[in-house]
């Protein structure tokens, strides 16, 4: 729901003075508006604090002073992250005349990672990490090893409860950091240990030969990561099950002034592209000036390469980026001196030299390896040539469909039933799931702000399909043209006609098939609609339960089984299953589906690409074993099991 925020409830004082601005110091300012650090305080915030004090021993790993972290939920869902790198100092601080370490966890803004003396490249948020774990924690103790001495300090909240004391001595060096996150802030404090493992995994990818371990002491489970291939071995990940062009991935490493540039690619034989970006071993989900480089250099390699060994004619046209890319997984990873990221969730990097320096690095690499490859080159331009083949009746769609898009209300499709809002902000949409639920979904919504585009059966499973099937695939187009923001590399957020798309699909087997489908679409080609958070799932009603003198919507097994305990003494109950939208009325609908005051949405969200990239192909492409094999070990977790 949104509030109207044009007329205040009560009369505001005209009387404006300078008594009237606040100032809140580094932890007031974290604790007021912890959303503006971590980006919210659901669960992806909490894991969001562990990533953040691992980020800091990551940086002791990419000085090579660390070779292991060990990360442990607790029982009581404290964490405890340990490394041994070389301790934070404890010496006095000349600015703050304070200890050093003490300076870290509560100074907003401090740290050794802005001068490129002590640690060359870093991730994290720079100086902000350690402190806004200790702000938004109801305690913290860090425990540092150094010089032969171990010593220790305890916050409450942020605020120290003790000095930095000396408890005994150290046979190593390194930091432990232990902290409950406050539950006063966050809405959960519930560690997800596959969440949490899966990122630990990347970061040990992006690592190579660092041990990061992940202990579970509410489960007794652990996970140890460690690969001696690093990127190399992430791509060998990326593509396990899927028929790859060449043996071994292409590996190309580098450092150009001050940035180190590695990247790993391989080609398979489906038909998208599985990028992923990374500066400073953060991910760049948005891309930036590293993938820009990488891009070019990728086009322009396997054109000179093609038309030196006569692969392409003279007088045939040139590859371009969508050709170089059908089915190609790669990791692009940089480590630079001073990232600039773009926007507070560092989704995109913005350093132009990058560009330049990655673009040199990988053409070079490239370039050689074909040369040193020919087989595999000649096997990797002919997947690139039959994509051109393909690109132009693709184009043609596109272009139409692109054409179609634009804000002219007379070019929508023509099943859409749009709304009367044009502030796209205060507009949704709802993607239907057939013509009789459709019909119920206009007639019960607000015509304000809901528009309702019904869909005619099962959409193509576009990890199947290349791009021309895609987008000549009618219910794909209406998609396309509804939304108005184009797809793929021409997808601009920036002429989204609804900021909210949500899909809603009957609640059996089928529906869930269609869900999977319109996610695999959204995620293979609009990604950037799911980063920003404009994709949501509704959540119609499994059950109503009546009596004479009661009546509710019931949406889960469990929570039936609730309600009929509650109800047991009751001696007429009346229980109606609904397996489809269409069965229920359009009064009925509005009031569990679509009421934004009683309904419930699910917000579509990516936590770990590489994983969704991974089980978007396993679930939905062409190979059976590892569906399969999936699917037996899932069975006993499935949601919509129509009997």
């Amino acid at each position: 729901m949104t509030q109207d925020m044009t007329s205040p409830s009560e009369p505001l004082d005209n009387e404006y003075t300078a008594e009237d601005i606040q100032v809140l110091g580094g932890r007031e300012a974290v604790r007021r508006r912890p959303g503006m650090y971590i980006g919210s305080i659901d669960q992806r915030g909490l894991h969001h604090l562990v990533y953040e004090i691992v980020y800091n021993s990551i940086d002791e790993a990419m000085a090579g002073c660390c070779n292991k972290i060990v990360v442990t939920i607790q029982k009581d869902s404290a964490v405890r992250v340990e490394d041994n790198g070389r301790g934070i100092p404890i010496d006095i601080h000349p600015a703050t005349n304070i200890s050093a370490v003490e300076t870290v966890m509560t100074t907003l803004h401090a740290g050794a990672k802005f001068g490129g003396h002590i640690y060359q490249v870093s991730g994290g948020l720079h100086g902000v990490g350690a402190s806004v774990v200790n702000a938004l924690s109801s305690w913290l103790k860090v425990n540092v090893r150094r010089d032969g001495k171990l010593y220790q300090q305890e916050y409450r909240q942020g605020i120290p409860q003790t000095e930095v004391t000396e408890i005994g001595q150290a046979s190593d060096t390194g930091t432990t950091i232990t902290f409950l996150a406050d539950e006063g802030i966050f809405s959960t404090v519930n560690y997800d240990f596959n969440t949490v493992s899966e990122c630990l995994r990347e970061m040990a990818y992006l690592n190579k030969e660092l041990e990061i371990c992940l202990k579970d002491e509410r489960k007794d489970n652990q996970k140890t990561f460690y690969f001696e291939g690093g990127i190399t071995s992430f791509v060998r990940q990326l593509n396990r099950g899927r028929v790859v062009r060449h043996h071994h991935p292409i590996y190309i490493s580098k450092m150009v002034n001050s940035t180190i540039v590695e990247a790993a690619l391989q080609y398979n034989e489906g038909f998208t592209e599985s990028t992923f970006s990374f500066a400073n071993c953060v991910n760049t989900m948005d891309g930036g000036t590293h993938l820009t480089g990488f891009r070019s250099a990728l086009t322009r390699v396997f054109n000179d390469y093609a038309h030196k060994n006569k692969l392409l004619r003279e007088d045939e046209p040139n590859l371009v980026g969508d050709d170089v890319r059908e089915g190609l997984t790669a990791i692009i990873s940089v480590k630079l001196t001073e990232p600039q990221f773009e926007g507070q969730t560092k989704a995109k990097l913005g350093n132009s030299e990058v560009k330049s320096e990655v673009e040199s690095v990988v053409s070079e690499g490239l370039s050689l390896y074909l040369e040193e490859h020919p087989d595999e080159a000649k096997r990797i331009i002919e997947k690139c040539i039959t994509a051109s083949k393909a690109r132009e009746a693709a184009r043609k769609a596109r272009d139409l469909v692109i054409k179609r898009s634009s804000l002219d209300t007379s070019t929508l499709p023509g099943k859409l039933a749009d709304c009367s809002e044009k502030e796209p902000s205060h507009c949704e949409l709802y993607l239907v799931e057939g013509p009789s639920a459709g019909g119920s979904a206009k007639q019960g919504r607000n015509r304000r702000f809901q528009a309702i585009l019904p869909l005619r059966g099962k959409i193509i499973n576009v990890e199947k399909a290349p791009s021309d099937k895609t987008l000549s695939h009618e219910e794909i187009r209406a998609i396309i043209t509804a939304l108005g923001a184009g797809i793929d590399d021409e997808f601009d957020l920036s002429k989204l006609r609804y900021h909210r798309v949500i899909l809603m699909t009957d609640a059996d087997v089928d529906g869930s098939h269609i869900r999977t489908l319109l996610l695999t679409f959204f995620f293979r080609h609009m990604v950037k609609l799911i980063n920003h958070g404009h994709l949501f799932i509704a959540q119609p009603p499994l059950y109503r339960i009546k009596t004479p003198k009661f009546q509710q919507w019931v949406y889960s097994e469990e929570e039936k089984g609730t309600v009929m305990r509650k109800l047991r003494e009751a001696k007429k109950v009346e229980i109606q299953r609904y397996k489809g939208l269409g069965e229920m009325s359009a009064e009925q609908l509005w009031e569990t589906t679509m009421d934004p005051a009683t309904r419930t949405l699910l917000s579509v969200s990516i936590d770990d690409a590489a994983r969704a990239d991974h089980i978007f192909h396993m679930l939905m492409g062409n190979e059976v074993p590892p569906r399969k094999a999936f699917i037996q070990a899932h069975a006993k977790s499935v949601k919509n099991l129509d009997i």
